[in-house]
């Protein structure tokens, strides 16, 4: 046996680490299997502090995201990404072997794989499958035992929001339990957002992103949006400098009245880009499995690995979620540009003899 196997915690020897698109998938020239956007902005770096370590926490980074969420700066902190968020979240509030969180699949990966690195339990109450929404009267009994409940809305991999009314009960039900609602892809839908009512509920947190309708997945900057007293906990266990000073640039810049005003723009001609899609789509032997809120749509196909296959033999990746609980033969496609929607559906139409 070799020494990291002798030596590495007990649990971790059966875990299989998160298959994410870039490390699952390579090569390709039309990427529409990560849900990132096709757009590429161009910002103002200032290399004058690199030899300085950079701020634990930027009150001007915080402060813009504070104004843009609609929360008061207290209620911030910035981290590399929600997935850091929700590691926080773990290491925070659960104890290994101890303490357990409620995910409801399928739903994004994350939420437990970081709980079954850190040794906490994972609970699962399914979604509903008829309507894709919360499982309540099981969800309330079930996150009554956790510390954590994790809610992806709009969904991952689905794409669709979770109900409102079903939101507002966990979190009125569950006074003890922390509700995490993924709000990575809340530009698509901003109505849908419970980032405003964090002073109703002292047990809600949201999770934010700038690396989806912001076009910033390369920065690695994400937020955790809670009440003071939950931020408090959480900087107790984040890193002395979480941010780079130069993806701090970036993320203020983004969320700038400029970057604003972009944002609107390019997530306008995502939305417009998605109905065209849909619509193209429809004819092909390809089930739509919910409407979306998000930049990607998610399809039941005959053979899901054989599309994949063919697609990427073509330079173009999708994603697969034939892995994830009641989507058999999946496929997730996030939303492109017109040029590579269009590069995507020729060879979609190629592939299931259509003509076009």
């Amino acid at each position: 046996m070799k020494l990291a196997d002798k030596l590495q915690r007990p649990h971790l020897a059966e875990l299989v680490p998160y298959a994410s698109a870039r490390r699952s998938m390579s090569g390709g020239n039309v990427w529409l299997n990560a849900n990132e956007s096709p757009y590429c902005n161009s910002y103002q770096l200032d290399d004058s502090q690199l030899n300085r370590y950079p701020a634990f926490q930027s009150s001007a980074l915080n402060q813009a995201y504070a104004d843009y969420a609609g929360v008061e700066q207290d209620q911030v902190m910035s981290c590399r990404g929600s997935d850091e968020a929700i590691e926080l979240l773990i290491r925070a509030f659960c104890e290994p072997a101890r303490d357990a969180v409620v995910i409801c699949p399928p739903t994004y990966g994350m939420y437990a794989i970081s709980a079954q690195t850190h040794g906490a339990e994972v609970i699962e109450v399914p979604l509903l499958q008829d309507n894709w929404q919360l499982d309540m009267t099981a969800l309330i009994a079930r996150a009554a035992a956790a510390k954590l409940v994790f809610l992806c809305s709009p969904s991952n991999p689905l794409g669709q929001r979770l109900a409102a009314e079903d939101l507002h009960r966990v979190l009125t039900e569950c006074p003890d339990t922390l509700v995490v609602v993924d709000e990575a892809y809340i530009e698509f839908c901003p109505q849908a957002s419970v980032a405003q009512q964090l002073n109703q509920y002292p047990n809600l947190v949201v999770l934010r992103t700038l690396s989806k309708a912001f076009a910033l997945a390369g920065a690695r900057c994400g937020f955790a949006l809670a009440n003071s007293d939950v931020i408090t906990v959480l900087k107790k266990v984040l890193a002395p400098y979480p941010l780079p000073d130069l993806t701090v640039q970036v993320a203020t810049q983004a969320l700038s009245q400029q970057g604003l005003q972009r944002l609107t723009q390019q997530v306008s001609a995502l939305v417009t880009e998605r109905e065209r899609l849909t619509s193209a789509l429809d004819p092909l032997p390809m089930r739509r499995i919910a409407d979306s809120d998000t930049n990607f749509l998610l399809y039941a196909v005959d053979n899901a690995e054989q599309l994949i296959q063919a697609l990427a033999g073509q330079g173009i990746l999708i994603r697969n979620q034939s892995a994830q609980r009641n989507l058999p033969s999946c496929v997730r496609i996030s939303i492109g540009d017109e040029a590579q929607n269009q590069a995507l559906l020729n060879e979609l139409n190629d592939y299931f003899g259509v003509s076009a």
